[in-house]
């Protein structure tokens, strides 16, 4: 674990709020200069703290619907498991690949534009891997709520009732973009830092139209927001995915509302044809997970059928989307 200060975890805090801030803006925020903004995000970013720097992007708007694949392997030796995830990884509209640690050993999210295009992106897979997969199940993808990682502050200094970022879903007016604008989207994603000046040489415009290109993007809710990926083990927490299955329906907005003003949450989602709640929790340990856990028992009495908890082991890919520019 990396010892960082309270000026460092607001420095992330605010890269997460918008990493495209300056660090003139960044430092006018936290109280230092600068040159010392920039020396701490180097030094985080060589300790391995900061990841880089992503763009989230809500790609329901771009006309896609969104699959999971949850899978438990059998007979799967380490060079097979390698295979699976580089089949994964390397299909042009995943989203995330994760390795759990959980009832589930592996999850998968992808986009397509129609329910053929994921048909046969699955029976090829299938054809290919299924005696490796005991059991699988699919999900569709259907909102998620993000909120600001105030974990990353002290208790008494967070909003507790100001953290939700952004909702993305699937409802809503699909988006009308050019090539010009998923040219710079891809750019972006990967980079969400990166230069006004080095964006327009990359496609050939000027600087103030990248400008109003990525304003206009972030108006129609294409753009949701410019973050930061942080390793968070090595700041002392734990990602975790809390599951909770309701005995009654109507208790599920009380529960929401309980966790949404703790530091913790960091994600809610739905989706149809998996539990009636995903808490994304980021917490120290296992023993703050079940106090947590405890805490909604006692809280909502009889509401709960039951609660299970994925851990986080590792993220092979996450990328906010589709990369039209490789051939599968």
């Amino acid at each position: 674990m990396e010892k960082i200060d309270l000026k460092d975890r607001k420095i992330l805090y605010e890269l997460d709020l918008d990493a495209r801030q300056s660090f003139t803006q960044i430092g006018k925020k936290v109280g230092l200069k600068k040159d010392m903004v920039a020396y701490r995000v180097k030094r985080m970013q060589d300790f391995g703290i900061i990841k880089n720097f992503y763009t989230a992007i809500n790609t329901f708007k771009l006309g896609y619907s969104v699959f999971r694949i949850y899978i438990n392997f059998q007979y799967v030796s380490s060079q097979v498991k390698e295979k699976i995830i580089q089949h994964f990884i390397s299909y042009k509209n995943v989203w995330t690949v994760l390795s759990l640690k959980a009832e589930i050993d592996f999850d998968v999210v992808v986009w397509v534009k129609d329910i053929y295009e994921f048909y046969q992106f699955w029976s090829k897979t299938l054809d290919e891997f299924e005696d490796y997969f005991a059991k699988y199940t699919i999900s569709i993808y259907v909102q998620s709520y993000a909120y600001k990682k105030s974990f990353l502050l002290l208790p008494e200094v967070y909003e507790k009732t100001d953290r939700e970022m952004y909702i993305t879903t699937c409802s809503g007016q699909q988006a009308n973009i050019d090539e010009i604008d998923y040219m710079l989207l891809n750019e972006i994603v990967v980079n969400a830092r990166i230069p006004l000046i080095e964006l327009a040489e990359k496609l050939g415009c000027t600087s103030q139209t990248v400008s109003y290109r990525l304003h206009n993007l972030r108006k129609i809710d294409v753009i949701q927001g410019f973050r930061v990926a942080v390793d968070l083990s090595k700041l002392g927490f734990q990602h975790y995915k809390l599951e909770v299955y309701l005995r009654d329906h109507k208790k599920g907005k009380l529960i929401w509302d309980f966790l949404k003003v703790t530091p913790h949450l960091e994600y809610l989602n739905v989706a149809a044809g998996w539990c009636d709640l995903e808490f994304e929790l980021i917490v120290e340990n296992i023993e703050k997970l079940n106090k947590i856990m405890e805490e909604i028992d006692t809280k909502f009495p009889n509401a709960i059928k039951k609660q299970a908890f994925w851990i986080f082991d590792k993220r092979h890919i996450d990328r906010w989307l589709p990369d039209l520019y490789i051939k599968n």
